[in-house]
C-alpha cells in the first residue's frame, strides 16, 4: 500500500528515542542470530520462542527440546523473531519513522511497557480467533501496529512522505494514510482469514495502542494535533 519514508515531526520532551533505537537493534540481532544459525534453528527458535495459540491454551505440548521458555512468555518473545529481511524491514521502517513520536509522547519507560502490552494484545487477539492453530506466530507487527494506532491518534495532521505502492512518492496528512492502513487492517482480517498474515495480530495491536496512548501519555500532551494555550495566552473578559 504505502512505505514510509519520513514525518519531520520534531522531538518534544525528549533527546533521543533510546527505547525505539534499542527495541529495533535486538529485532536485528535477534534476526543476524537465527539466519547465521540456518533453517534449522530458524525454526527450532520459531518453535520454541514464537506464539502457538494451541500451546498456549493448553491444547498441544512442544518437545521437551523445543520449551525454550514458559508458553506465557512467548505472548512478547514472538515479538522479537522474523521470517526474512523483508519481514524485519518492513517492521522497523514502520517502527523507526513511527515510534519516536510516541515514545516522546509517553516517556521512555511508559512507552516499552506500552509496546510490550500491545506485542501481547496482538498474541492474545490472534489466539482468541484461532485457539486451536499449531503454526508459530512470530514478528512485531501487532506491537508496531499498536505505534501506528497510537501516531495517528496524537499526530493526525502531520504531513509524511511516502511511497504510494512502494514507487510513487508523496507528501500526505498522517490521517489518510495510517487511517487507510489500520481500515485494511480490518478489511483483510474480514476477507482474508486464511492469509499466511496474522491480520488478527494486528488488529489486537491496534485496539491496545488506541487505548493505551490515551492513559499513558505524559500529562498535558495533546491528542489529535490539538495545541496548548498557555495561560498568558487567554484573554479575561
Amino acid at each position: 500500500m504505502f512505505i514510509p519514508l519520513h514525518d519531520a515531526n520534531r522531538l518534544r520532551h525528549i533527546d533521543r528515542q533510546y527505547v525505539t533505537l534499542g527495541i529495533i537493534a535486538l529485532n536485528v540481532l535477534v534476526w543476524l542470530t537465527t539466519t547465521v544459525g540456518g533453517a534449522g534453528f530458524a525454526q527450532a527458535a520459531a518453535l520454541g520462542l514464537g506464539y502457538i495459540p494451541s500451546v498456549a491454551y493448553d491444547l498441544a505440548v512442544l518437545p521437551p527440546e523445543l520449551e525454550l521458555v514458559p508458553a506465557p512468555l512467548t505472548y512478547v518473545t514472538y515479538a522479537f523473531l522474523h521470517g526474512d529481511i523483508m519481514h524485519l524491514g518492513g517492521n522497523m521502517l514502520f517502527l523507526w519513522v513511527f515510534g519516536d513520536n510516541v515514545e516522546d509522547a509517553l516517556g521512555h519507560f511508559r512507552y516499552l511497557i506500552f509496546y510490550l502490552a500491545c506485542a501481547i494484545a496482538g498474541a492474545a487477539f490472534h489466539g482468541v480467533v484461532t485457539p486451536e492453530s499449531q503454526a508459530p506466530l512470530i514478528g512485531a507487527s501487532g506491537a508496531v501496529a499498536g505505534v501506528i494506532a497510537a501516531y495517528l491518534i496524537l499526530h493526525p495532521r502531520v504531513k509524511l512522505w511516502v511511497l504510494a505502492f512502494a514507487r510513487i512518492p508523496l507528501r500526505v496528512p498522517a490521517f489518510l494514510a495510517l487511517a487507510l492502513w489500520i481500515g485494511t487492517q480490518f478489511f483483510m482480517f474480514v476477507v482474508d482469514r486464511e492469509n499466511q498474515v496474522s491480520w488478527a495480530a494486528h488488529i489486537g495491536g491496534i485496539l491496545a495502542g488506541a487505548v493505551l496512548v490515551v492513559v499513558m501519555r505524559r500529562r498535558g500532551v495533546p491528542l489529535l494535533d490539538r495545541r496548548i494555550v498557555p495561560p498568558e495566552a487567554v484573554e479575561l473578559e
